[in-house]
């Protein structure tokens, strides 16, 4: 996780970041809309990098990063990325 994400869990706005990362390499991928689903659904079949949105609060939102060799899952801030 990024520095954005560490502080969201030392204050306690995320309980368990492991969650997220749990959501996103299941498929739970209720937060992007039915292009971005599709387009995660071809990523895991065709090698490409997964993408996922989760809302923590009504204001703050976190991005899970899947890279496309699979090598790395990153969770992160939007304006980190």
């Amino acid at each position: 996780m990024t520095r954005g994400v560490a502080e969201l869990v030392e204050s306690g706005a995320i309980e368990v970041p492991q969650a997220y990362v749990l959501r996103h390499v299941t498929g739970d991928w209720t937060e992007l809309d039915e292009p971005d689903r599709r387009r995660n659904e071809q990523a895991v079949l065709n090698g490409e990098r997964i993408f996922s949105v989760f809302k923590i609060t009504a204001t703050v939102k976190i991005y899970v990063i899947t890279e496309w060799d699979r090598s790395v899952t990153t969770l992160l801030l939007p304006l980190e990325y």
